[in-house]
């Protein structure tokens, strides 16, 4: 929970975005472009349901329109505002800056608790809200396409991107209007857990650098490294999941909204995935020590935090009672600005959700263009390239038969040459390409500029920049 004395997350983005500019060589007419929401769209509308009319408050904001269209997702939940909604399609544009990805920033929000309604009123309201929203333009392929957040998922996609079509019937591209869809309606593999995987691509990025490394006070690789996950919703779940499983990270306590699992010797993340969609929460799960105020979890000895729930989970009332070297920013706007100027004092590195989390956006980007290609990506090269690692293979074996050196291929290897990119393994290459640039792109900047002394200074540098370059360019 937030302290009192500290600004809001919309105020916190803000001081974020100054102390870069700061750095920075802009006139103040363009800084003062950058910085401000173009749009906000309230919407109040009224859905029949339960014998009664139900009134629901909605918003839609644009960032910027540097670059069209807008990229931002639509999320579910009591707390939503005006100024969050705000703060968020702010970060939206610098994270999409910062990953190279052709949108500008954007994010809406529905104030619902979706927990309160069945899946068929649910769908009602979505539908409804969509409506709104599409009339007005923000929702279009062309101009502003959403995608899922806190709240909201596959199931609430598929509904709006239904709902367009409806409503635009000879639209070609009429599937490109939202992105996080199920596969049945457009969709493409590897969105569901995109940002979660991004997490795991960012660590690798930070770990291939031995000097970034020795900053957080670590060394070696993810092997063995102790992790706290806050939150185990898509993004926590898979990140978890990931880094556990393959890349032999152990998670040692798992926070969720009803307390804390803690075990030292490592949790099994599906173990607990599974219980808590049994049991709706973490107590009760055998194995490991349960913390009624969960939240006290985040002050373990760990090596690597992942905050990835909601805003502002640390801040000036635990920021000096963190003892992780290394936070990697799941969710958005995790730390508040207090918090980040006491973790950063304390030689705290911290990877910034500007970064971390660009997963999401860049898979959605992926999705965008193949709706917009209408193919699937790998179907048109993916034979070519498995017959010609075939030829490859047939002629190494020929040649070692008929010279008698009587080597064999390594087991599996001959299967797994063989096999062409499907769009999975594409969809992943892409991924982990567009982070390890968009990482050295940000080091290079934290490493050789002078005044800069972290992560997030750097990304709001390099995004800013780019920013301001596509806005010049348009004679601004």
């Amino acid at each position: 929970m937030l302290t009192t004395n500290e600004p809001s997350f919309r105020a916190s983005v803000d001081l974020m975005f100054e102390r870069a500019v700061r750095l920075m060589d802009l006139s103040p007419g363009l800084e003062e472009k950058i910085r401000v929401c173009n749009s906000t769209y309230t919407v109040r509308f009224g859905v029949r349901l339960r014998g009664a009319i139900h009134t629901f408050t909605g918003y839609r904001s644009v960032h910027s329109e540097h670059m069209e269209p807008v990229k931002g997702g639509i999320r579910y939940a009591m707390s939503v505002n005006q100024d969050e909604v705000e703060a968020l399609a702010a970060l939206m544009t610098y994270k999409c800056a910062l990953v190279e990805t052709p949108f500008g920033g954007s994010k809406g929000g529905l104030c619902i608790d979706p927990r309160q309604w069945d899946e068929h009123e649910l769908e009602q309201i979505t539908r409804r809200f969509a409506y709104e929203l599409i009339k007005r333009d923000l929702i279009h392929p062309a101009q502003n396409v959403p995608a899922p957040d806190m709240g909201t998922g596959e199931r609430e996609m598929a509904w709006i991107a239904d709902q367009y079509a409806r409503m635009n019937t000879t639209e070609l591209n009429a599937k490109a209007c939202v992105t996080g869809k199920p596969l049945e309606a457009g969709g493409i593999q590897g969105r569901k857990e995109a940002t979660g995987r991004g997490i795991q691509y960012a660590l690798r990025e930070f770990f291939r650098h031995p000097e970034d490394v020795a900053t957080a006070n670590l060394s070696g690789g993810l092997e063995g490294k102790r992790l706290v996950v806050q939150g185990l919703g898509n993004v926590g779940y898979h990140a978890a999941k990931f880094l556990s499983e393959e890349d032999g990270a152990k998670v040692v306590a798992i926070i969720e909204h009803d307390g804390a699992l803690v075990q030292p010797a490592g949790l099994v993340v599906e173990e607990v995935k599974q219980w808590i969609g049994r049991h709706g929460g973490v107590k009760g799960f055998p194995g490991a020590e349960y913390l009624a105020e969960g939240a006290k979890a985040l002050e373990l000895a760990c090596d690597i935090l992942i905050p990835a729930a909601m805003e502002g989970v640390i801040h000036l009332g635990n920021a000096a009672d963190i003892k992780a070297p290394l936070i990697i920013e799941a969710a958005n706007g995790p730390i508040t600005f207090g918090a980040d100027e006491v973790l950063r004092k304390k030689g705290v590195v911290i990877i910034p959700d500007l970064y971390a989390n660009a997963g999401g956006v860049t898979v959605s980007y992926f999705e965008w263009v193949k709706n917009l290609s209408h193919i699937r990506f790998g179907r048109m090269q993916r034979r070519a390239e498995e017959a010609r690692s075939r030829l490859l293979v047939e002629e190494l074996e020929r040649l070692s038969a008929d010279r008698g050196l009587g080597w064999e291929l390594a087991d599996g290897f001959k299967d797994k040459f063989l096999q062409g990119s499907d769009e999975l393994m594409l969809v992943r290459s892409g991924l982990d390409d567009t982070m390890r640039i968009a990482y050295q792109s940000m080091r290079e900047v934290w490493r050789n500029r002078t005044g800069v002394e972290d992560l997030r200074t750097a990304a709001y540098i390099v995004s800013i920049d780019r920013v301001a370059k596509t806005y010049r360019s348009k004679g601004l």
